[in-house]
């Protein structure tokens, strides 16, 4: 089976690693519009050859899609009007309803999976790229039904294959679970980082004092921008509900802080406690 991966960072990196390995792939096509990812991905044996994007959506079984989303939105019509008529198209981004949108109405939209492979680290570009990153790891695919049985299987099967149980939800649904255990806490690392930074203008030292927990809380803000701004504006509905509910939290848990009520604080920590019983499970 022919596979072109349109962007060939952290996830469309990784995946190709996989594919090759599990030998889904007889022949792995890169795509990609930065040309010194292109030129990277080629010299690190990522993909077999580096093609125009016509040339390899003509030519390839399967297309998939691992770009920003806002690109994944502008392209994707377009990209399903130039495969090949059995041709199978997926994608891999972090919103669904905006996607699912842009190519509700079109002919070929039985070709198309929407899918969003949840997984990843805070690096970005080919040399980012892991092998098993999404192994034992969650894929949603979203309007099943919208897909055509056999469109379904190959992508079922290409993530499979990379070690990923595959659930099903509807694109709102989706959207709004992952404002909460996905967007919102890449948005607490964001501007927890830049709240920092801020303070260090005056507190040269203050960087000295960070240890292991100040560095798994903002790791996330090492995550690509061009990747994380089209995801926050085309969550917005969800993440502002998600962040006024945070900002609630903050709000109370700073009153409490002023007030000196340390039984107030011990209740709020003891209730976020929870967490510990919900995440263990998984």
């Amino acid at each position: 089976m022919k596979i072109a991966i349109v962007g060939l960072g952290l996830i469309g990196g990784s995946l190709a690693i996989d594919l090759r390995s599990k030998k889904i792939a007889t022949r792995l096509i890169g795509v990609d519009f930065n040309e010194g990812h292109a030129r990277k991905a080629l010299e690190l044996g990522l993909v077999d050859e580096i093609l125009p994007e016509e040339k390899a959506f003509a030519e390839s079984d399967v297309v998939i899609l691992a770009i920003p989303v806002n690109t994944i939105g502008a392209l994707l019509p377009s990209i399903l009007d130039r495969v090949a008529k059995n041709a199978v198209v997926i994608d891999t981004g972090s919103t669904k309803s905006m996607i699912c949108k842009s190519v509700a109405q079109h002919d070929r939209r039985a070709q198309f999976v929407a899918a969003h492979p949840i997984s990843g680290t805070e690096n970005s570009g080919p040399t980012a790229a892991l092998q098993g990153l999404f192994e034992g790891k969650t894929n949603i695919i979203c309007e099943k039904e919208q897909s055509s049985e056999s469109s379904l299987a190959v992508a079922k099967n290409i993530f499979d294959s990379v070690g990923m149980n595959t659930i099903f939800m509807e694109p709102d649904e989706h959207d709004k679970h992952v404002a909460y255990v996905s967007h919102l806490s890449h948005v607490s690392s964001f501007l927890l980082g830049q709240t920092v930074l801020d303070i260090e203008k005056d507190e040269k030292n203050i960087f000295d004092l960070a240890g292991s927990g100040f560095a798994s809380t903002v790791r996330l803000a090492k995550s690509s921008p061009a990747m994380w701004a089209p995801i926050f504006e085309q969550n917005s509905e969800y993440l502002s509900q998600a962040l006024l509910e945070y900002i609630m939290h903050l709000q109370k848990f700073h009153y409490h802080l002023m007030k000196k009520d340390t039984k107030e604080l011990v209740k709020t920590l003891t209730n976020a406690n929870e967490i510990r019983r919900v995440l263990d499970k998984k």
